[in-house]
């Protein structure tokens, strides 16, 4: 029960087609060549090579087209695709969305002619005619419809089909994919596993070395489900539409709090993943946890291509993380809004589980919903934009089933070790009353702290900010709305996305610092929450997208401003919370402090 691909054509779509225009370049020797030449793997750097060219020019260039029979026209309306997301670079301007394109000089040897090759000979052997080559490198990963690579001339802005080179499949399109754990629940005694697999039939994982089994659960989405506008399609409706598939979901159970275990997930007829081995999150009440948070990271191409919204600093960061799980003290991953920035161009989840998965599949990968993931028109957001790209939250929730409220009700709460916390989304009302109001209240008011004594707020628009963004970094609104309930419960510690980079505040509330850190015996800042004033504030942003600058003005409730890219490490005992803002390029620790109960 393979999905089928999708490569429909809007009325839109058929009004924006230019005709081709016959290419100057028309040899007949042209040619191009894929290596491997498939079946393709469920990952592979292949390599792509032109020849036959007679004249080099820095306007020709490559696409990698999924599926196979998606418009390769040139639209010159397609660039309001890219730009309504927010993503202002030169791309490629087809009538679908190219999953990947590199200009053929970025092979070095391709403008002066070094790969020469000699096509006719006269009698005494010498050229007749010579034509020109390069070879260009594409990584690929297995996102279950064929591929084609096309040579162009006439650059991104008026492409013109100078040769195909046939279609390639991948070896196992209904191989199961990029696994990733969250927790269910407060005890740490189940785990869910997610994956995407061509094929919607029963799979199964397999755990605690093959001795117990659960069968999963599979969804899929359309691009009859995703957002739009009567005018304009949105890129997930039309223009970067791909189908994902099947997500499969289940639930392991009968586990053991902070236990290692391993599993594999598949089936018989569509193949197996690796073993993998994860461990279970410390239980609600127990002594302490350890946790990795950031926000804003998506992902970058593993090769020179240019595609849509590149996050340069998403590489370095996952990296830097699985560096930090080798040491074995990472329990959970908190990643806060705007995950994938796929925003419409939806084979980027593809590229985007694959980056995580060797993080994701080894500990919980909690998740919080943020304007790129959500907001358009029609989705209800309490921000009117067109971020998502009319994915309006439906692809976040299919590949990221978190612990939440219900369908489209993406807060939660959870419990490890001697945390309470809890999850919220900025795109969902929050204003008094509204439902998530009405249950953040409830929720907060029932924390035991006798069993966890730190409470910690998650979300992902921010209440303070030094950033000065237009539209605005913080609302008003939001602060007027929600904050009160922070300080009436006494949150201890908030983290936020959205803004990307790195600040700190003081314990802080309207504005006012109620109170400031004091050096501790080692030189880090302390907040002595023995007695409570304010919850601390920190913005963890700088997980990938470019970063942020900060106002020349500094506000009095900002302590620290770091605009670098990394992630958050924090320890947490029953009394003592560590925070350290880690540099994901040189995993030097660039900010810390402390908030300690009991006056330690």
């Amino acid at each position: 029960m393979l999905h089928e691909s999708f490569a429909g054509k809007s009325e839109f779509r058929t009004i924006n087609r230019r005709p081709l225009e016959s290419c100057f370049n028309p040899s007949p020797y042209l040619s191009i060549d894929v290596s491997p030449g498939g079946p393709l793997p469920d990952e592979a750097f292949v390599n792509v090579t032109v020849g036959g060219v007679f004249r080099p020019d820095g306007s020709h260039w490559v696409a990698m087209i999924t599926p196979s029979n998606s418009s390769v026209s040139g639209c010159p309306l397609s660039g309001v695709n890219y730009v309504e997301t927010g993503d202002l670079a030169k791309l490629p301007l087809l009538c679908h969305y190219p999953v990947k394109a590199q200009l053929v000089k970025s092979d070095p040897n391709y403008l002066g002619c070094r790969k020469a090759a000699c096509q006719k000979r006269d009698g005494s052997g010498a050229c007749k005619v010579r034509t020109c080559g390069a070879t260009l490198t594409f990584h690929v990963v297995n996102f279950r419809t064929d591929v084609e690579f096309v040579f162009f001339s006439g650059g991104f802005q008026t492409p013109c089909v100078l040769k195909r080179s046939g279609v390639l499949r991948f070896a196992n399109p209904a191989k199961p994919l990029h696994g990733h754990l969250s927790s269910t629940d407060s005890t740490a005694t189940s785990m869910k596993l997610t994956w995407v697999s061509g094929d919607g039939r029963p799979q199964q994982v397999q755990y605690a070395g093959g001795s117990r089994s659960a069968a999963s659960v599979a969804t899929t989405f359309t691009h009859k489900d995703m957002c739009s506008v009567p005018v304009l399609p949105s890129p997930a409706k039309d223009f970067g539409w791909h189908d994902p598939g099947y997500i499969h979901s289940a639930v392991m159970t009968g586990l053991q709090p902070s236990q290692s275990y391993d599993y594999r997930y598949g089936s018989d007829s569509v193949g197996w993943s690796d073993t993998v081995k994860f461990r279970t999150p410390p239980a609600a009440g127990s002594d302490e946890v350890s946790f990795v948070i950031y926000g804003d990271m998506g992902k970058a191409p593993l090769d020179p291509s240019v595609e849509h919204y590149i996050q340069p600093g998403s590489i370095s960061v996952t990296r830097a993380v699985a560096k930090e799980m080798q040491t074995g003290k990472v329990d959970s991953i908190f990643h806060i809004g705007d995950i994938s920035y796929a925003t419409g161009f939806l084979v980027e989840w593809d590229f985007f589980l694959h980056l995580i998965r060797p993080i994701a599949s080894q500990v919980p990968y909690m998740t919080a919903i943020g304007n790129h993931e959500r907001d358009y028109a029609g989705s209800h957001s309490v921000y009117v934009t067109p971020d998502s790209g009319g994915e309006c939250g439906v692809a976040y929730e299919s590949y990221f089933p978190m612990p939440a409220a219900g369908k489209d009700k993406p807060w939660y709460s959870i419990e490890q070790g001697s945390v309470h916390f809890l999850v919220m989304s900025t795109e969902h009302p929050w204003s008094e009353k509204s439902e998530q109001y009405n249950w953040m209240e409830k929720d907060l008011s029932s924390v035991d702290r006798s069993r966890t004594p730190w409470v910690i707020f998650i979300g992902h628009r921010p209440m303070y900010s030094s950033n000065l963004g237009i539209p605005t970094s913080v609302d008003p609104n939001f602060v007027d709305s929600v904050e009160p309930l922070l300080l009436k419960n006494k949150v201890d510690l908030v983290f936020f996305g959205h803004v990307h980079n790195y600040e700190r505040t003081c314990a802080v509330y309207q504005g006012d610092c109620r109170g400031m850190p004091r050096k501790d015996v080692n030189g880090i800042d302390t907040y002595d929450n023995s007695n409570y004033t304010a919850p601390v504030h920190a913005v963890v942003g700088a997980a990938g997208f470019k970063l942020d600058g900060f106002s020349i003005i500094r506000q009095s409730w900002s302590v620290s401003r770091i605009s670098e890219f990394g992630y958050a490490r924090v320890h947490a005992t029953k009394t003592d919370v560590l925070v350290q803002f880690v540099s994901s390029s040189t995993m030097e620790i660039r900010d810390q402090f402390r908030i300690v109960k009991g006056g330690r």
